[in-house]
């Protein structure tokens, strides 16, 4: 029987091939993915993918406006639009 930590289903279940021919189930942890900016969907400089709790808020994302939420070219377009008065 499987241990009931890896009943969940937070662990990723790939199936490998013995040498002997049979199929046995390995329990891997899913990996997080790359943050991505909520505009042009690219993925975020400067914020780490893994392991995040372990780090502090301000190790998480970086220290400006919209940090670990807007990439940069974003955040400065919306600047300039906010200053040139268009919304």
């Amino acid at each position: 029987m499987v241990s009931p930590k890896l009943r969940s289903k937070s662990f990723r279940r790939t199936y490998v091939k013995l040498p002997s021919g049979k199929s046995k189930i390995h329990y891997n942890e899913k990996k997080n993915g790359s943050a991505k900016c909520q505009i042009c969907n690219r993925p975020l400089q400067a914020v780490p993918t893994n392991k995040v709790n372990n780090l502090s808020k301000s190790e998480k994302r970086p220290q400006r406006v919209f940090g670990g939420v807007l990439c940069h070219e974003c955040v400065e377009n919306l600047i300039k639009q906010a200053v040139r008065g268009n919304s």
